[in-house]
């Protein structure tokens, strides 16, 4: 038996989930927003937490192979991650233009209305 110390490490930044990403432009910035699933299915909108992204955030429900076989088979699974969020991001300037709640808001609404 395995001790319990053992562990695996996992380069998230590799892993191909087969969905698509898009660069939506907003009037607060640019965001990145990756699809999963068929687009005419009702859509399910996920937003990480501070300091986190998609991958992050959701892993642990999306990996799970009951829970994203139903997601995926009932929903259209769109991940918004706010600006400086996604893989590879510079890290934020404290001096740099900080969206406020409200703006992240603003941000989600022009998403919404992109993907219609």
């Amino acid at each position: 038996m395995a001790d319990s110390s053992d562990s695996v490490s996992i380069d998230m930044e590799s892993i191909s989930l087969g969905g698509k990403e898009y660069l939506v432009k907003t009037h607060h910035g640019t965001v990145l927003v990756a699809v999963f699933g068929d687009q005419d299915k009702p859509a399910l909108i996920t937003y990480p937490d501070l300091a986190l992204n998609h991958i992050s955030c959701f892993q642990g429900l999306f990996f799970c192979p009951e829970a994203s076989s139903l997601l995926l088979h009932n929903f259209c699974i769109y991940h918004i991650s706010p600006p400086g969020h996604e893989f590879g991001a510079p890290p934020i300037c404290p001096d740099g233009f900080m969206p406020s709640v409200d703006d992240l808001a603003d941000q989600i609404v022009e998403v919404l209305n992109f993907f219609g």
